[in-house]
């Protein structure tokens, strides 16, 4: 789950006169908005996309209750970020309501990202209570049918949709999350009024990036074509005044494109007019987002497998603060071939993650944008 939050200002944003840069640590850091932990790679489930290649089983090596409290007094220590529980699916982990209650009893926003087949009226209770201020629930089909075979498992359409209705029952706000592949790019659509017919305060799309089980999944990787045409649309429904907030992760060109499309418009895009779309970036992954594996490694994402550190060895604060790989993709100037020369590689910058991928090098151009930059000849 990825909540939206703004990393930093636009450059040109006023600061204050010797102090550090809008959005960043007093030593000039960027800040950390968003910590996604996996807090367990054990999952019910069977997704046919899992990063994590997730099974029903132990696995070892998860960072223990204290050493959950450890990390999460640290990320106090670098603001107030938010913090999303993940998995493998969180609610399997026994502690997971006290970290949850420890976490928000820190100061820090605490969300968590469920399947929904666990999300039991009492649960949903517990969570509540536990300080837990939004759950994501994925959809990634409009039917059973669908959503089932997407999941690896019968049932799991109607168990996400119960656990949506007792989120609503006990007053969680709550998002869907779908997974963008060939197979339910004409359901698109579909799965948008869904989200709002079932009351979500949110709809996030997310664009396949082909690791963990994702990586037999090539033939369902959508076209640059196809990519451009959906987050166009996606674009459509930010500007027409949505009845719930929408984001698209793992598709930074969206950034691009609703820019181009303010300009098409005759808009000025700015927080006021347009949100945390206007401030925030595409892929933050180093920037503004980094990843804690079940084991402790810290990425920049959980789809790009390259260690910054580990909790287990160094504080995160410190990971965050002097680790190359971070520093490496905060430069968009490091950039390499049509990304670097983009006029958007700031508000863009590429999936880093799919660019690993498919090149071995994180600083690669992106492999799934059309878009051709100015002046670009390759």
């Amino acid at each position: 789950m990825h909540p939206s939050h703004p990393h930093g200002q636009p450059s040109h944003a006023p600061g204050h006169p010797g102090g550090p840069p809008p959005g960043a640590l007093p030593d000039g850091t960027p800040a950390i908005r968003l910590l996604a932990w996996e807090t367990t790679r054990r999952c019910n489930l069977s997704c046919v996309h899992c990063r994590a290649g997730a099974l029903d089983q132990h696995y070892p090596g998860e960072l223990t209750t204290q050493e959950g409290e450890a990390l999460l007094r640290d990320m106090r220590t670098l603001g107030q970020p938010v913090i999303i529980l993940t998995g493998g699916e969180p609610l399997l982990r026994e502690d997971i309501f006290h970290l949850a209650s420890f976490g928000h009893g820190l100061g820090l926003r605490m969300v968590m990202a469920v399947n929904g087949t666990l999300l039991t009226p009492q649960v949903a209770a517990r969570l509540k209570d536990s300080g837990i201020q939004r759950l994501s629930i994925s959809l990634d089909g409009p039917d059973a049918a669908s959503h089932d075979q997407f999941r690896g498992q019968p049932g799991a359409f109607a168990g996400a949709l119960a656990g949506m209705a007792a989120a609503k029952e006990a007053g969680l706000d709550f998002q869907i999350n779908t997974t963008v592949t060939r197979g339910n790019l004409p359901w698109i659509e579909r799965l948008y009024h869904l989200a709002v017919d079932l009351g979500a305060v949110a709809h996030h799309i997310f664009l396949l990036v082909p690791t963990g089980r994702g990586r037999a999944l090539t033939d369902e990787i959508i076209s640059s074509q196809e990519y451009e045409e959906v987050l166009h649309w996606f674009a459509e429904q930010k500007f027409s005044g949505p009845p719930l907030e929408l984001k698209a992760t793992c598709a930074p060109h969206f950034y691009r494109i609703i820019r181009q499309e303010a300009h098409r418009r005759g808009q000025k895009l700015s927080f006021e007019t347009h949100g945390l779309d206007a401030v925030t970036k595409g892929c933050l992954g180093g920037q503004g987002f980094a990843f804690v594996s079940h084991v402790g490694q810290v990425q920049p994402c959980g789809y790009l497998e390259l260690a910054a550190g580990n909790v287990h060895e160094r504080p995160f604060s410190q990971i965050w603060r002097d680790s190359e790989l971070f520093k490496r993709l905060r430069d968009a100037d490091q950039l390499k071939g049509k990304c670097g020369a983009c006029e958007y590689r700031r508000v863009c910058g590429g999936c880093r993650a799919r660019a690993f991928e498919v090149s071995g090098d994180e600083m690669a151009q992106e492999p799934l944008c059309l878009y051709q930059p100015a002046g670009w000849v390759g």
